[in-house]
Order: structure tokens, then sequence, then C-alpha cells
């Protein structure tokens, strides 16, 4: 199943590929198996591929332009760039200071250039707004690269409405990142409308809330990864929704799919501008996500999962406090 990126943006997969935990963001990363599900995805006519130069220092990179080789014409590669990673004190990794400075961005396209042996990406994307750089020197920057030839379509991350509107004003977006599933319901206020209105494409990001909402995740021992630094994984917040996976594993028993797959056919439901990149490192989760793509819901289905999954409902942030404040700028 395809769809249009935004109005005037590319074909591409209703149901692309995260490829964040092929580098060991969750989980242990393994290169072979990684190559593997991107080929699998190639043969199944999934395009685009998400990745940043941030995650393990270009390591994700590497590993794509590896995987598409003699394939380049077949991926519609998708990069962030302008975040730093950094070990976290518990486990997993934090994120630390942004900077889509101009100089910055143009220094780091090349590199990624490099990484993944091409010599064009399709769509670049800064990963969080640089607070200390106005968004018109931002996108500028990078519509001086369209012109350059360099990337060929302009995105955005987790942006406010207001922010968005700036960009668009200064050269065509073609699509807004954002986190977007069951549990994180915020953009439908004003950042969902505000993109529809400017015919900006959303790619949610962790439509599987990191995996909760596939019902596979039992208990806190279950995770041994980034996930325990997340407040809506810890102690009482853990088991109260939990409780909320339980529901929407009985809907998804009735509908005769899995829980991801009811999670992530919710979210193409909710608009056309939609696509959803899960991430997964195996292809039997590849193939289950990819089948997500022609599950239609049904009106009562849909009443069903918002009764018993409402906005607002999940308990605790998404990321902890001191991350929550690069959200929405």
């Amino acid at each position: 199943m395809n769809r249009k990126l935004g109005t005037n943006g590319p074909i591409v997969s209703a149901i692309g590929l995260g490829c964040m935990s092929m580098s060991g963001a969750y989980g242990i990363a393994d290169e072979q198996q990684s190559i593997a599900t991107i080929h699998r995805a190639l043969e199944l006519g999934n395009n685009f591929f998400d990745t940043a130069d941030y995650y393990r220092t270009g390591h994700n990179e590497t590993l794509i332009g590896k995987a598409i080789k003699g394939n380049r014409d077949k991926a519609f590669l998708s990069v962030k760039t302008s975040q730093l990673m950094a070990p976290a004190a518990n486990k997993g990794f934090t994120f630390g200071p942004v900077n889509a400075h101009p100089d910055y961005l143009r220094n780091a396209i090349l590199y990624s250039l490099q990484r993944l042996q091409t010599d064009y990406i399709d769509l670049y994307t800064p990963g969080r707004v640089d607070p200390n750089v106005p968004i018109e020197d931002t996108v500028g920057a990078l519509a001086d690269m369209v012109d350059k030839g360099v990337i060929r379509y302009i995105g955005l991350s987790e942006t406010s409405a207001s922010t968005l509107r700036k960009a668009a004003a200064v050269a065509p977006i073609t699509a807004l990142q954002i986190e977007y599933s069951l549990w994180s319901r915020e953009i439908e206020a004003e950042v969902l409308p505000t993109a529809r209105e400017l015919g900006i494409g959303i790619v949610a990001y962790s439509p599987l809330s990191r995996g909760f909402l596939s019902g596979e995740v039992k208990s806190p021992e279950d995770l041994k990864d980034n996930r325990v630094n997340m407040p809506r994984f810890q102690g009482e917040n853990f088991y109260k929704n939990l409780e909320l996976v339980e529901k929407i594993k009985v809907i998804a028993s009735q509908k005769g799919c899995t829980p991801a797959q009811l999670a992530l056919a919710w979210i193409l439901a909710q608009s056309e501008n939609i696509i959803a990149i899960p991430g997964t490192k195996q292809i039997r989760k590849l193939e289950e996500n990819i089948a997500a793509g022609d599950l239609q819901l049904t009106k009562d289905e849909l009443q069903s999962i918002n009764a018993v999954m409402p906005a607002g409902i999940v308990s605790g942030t998404r990321y902890p406090e001191m991350l929550m404040g690069a959200l929405g700028r």
C-alpha cells in the first residue's frame, strides 16, 4: 500500500521502516539480520527507510548504504540530522544539544552522503527545532540544498503548528516527522489540522509506542534498553498502560489481527496524509507491519478503539522531563 507524502510530494510506502533499532537502540544490533530485513522490504516494494546521522554516530547510515547498494532507485531515504546522542546514566541513550545552523547542516549532509553511498537524499529533516537558530534560516539552508540537488524534499520534526507555518512560508515542506500513536495523540489538536491545511504529510514515528502496543512487553523486566528511562515504562505507569494494551488485544483478536497491526491500521485511518514508520530488525515483524497497510477498520471498530484508548488516557510522558522541552518548538 502506497500513499502520497504531502500534496506535492512523492509516492511512498504507507508503512515505512524505521531503522533506529538496527544500530542497538533497542536490544542487540545484528548487522546480518538487519540487512536481510532491508532486503526483504525492498522485495516487498517497501521503499521508505528512516534513519539519522546520529544513530550510533553514523553506523545506521553506513548499514543502510551497504544494504541498498545496487538498489538505490528502489529506496526512499529519509535522514534526520542536527542532534547529538550520548549514553544515559542508567541504560540506553539520551539526546544532547540540537544544532540546526546552516553551516552545520551543509557539513552534516556531506558525511551522510558518504555513509549512505549516494549522491542525494530523498527527505532531509532536522531532528528537532534549534531554539538558537530562526526556523527561516534552517529551512533556507535546506532549500539551498534542494537547489543543489543533494536533497529532494525538506522535512521537519516535532515542531509546533506556528513554526510549521513559518517554515512553509520560506520553502515547501514535504513532511513533518512526529510521534503519533494511540498513546501519543497531542498532534490532533493543532499540528495535524495545520499540516493538512498546508499540504504537509505526517510521518508518524513510534506508532507502536516503542513496542508496547505490540502486546509483547509484559513486565518491566522485559525492558533492557532505553525505555527504562521513559516515564511511560516506569513504576505504576507501566502497569496502568499495560491494562490499556490488554483491551486493545481483545479488539485485535476479534478483528483477526495482531495488536500491532490494529494500532498501525488505526493511524492510517486517521488521515490520508499520514504514513507510519514502525521500527524493526526482524523480517517476521516487517511482514506483519506491512500487512497492516491493507487492514480496513470499520466505523464501529474505530469507535471501539477510541472508547478503550481515548486521547490523553496514557500514564506518563513520552520522554523524561529534560527532553520534553525540545518538543513542540
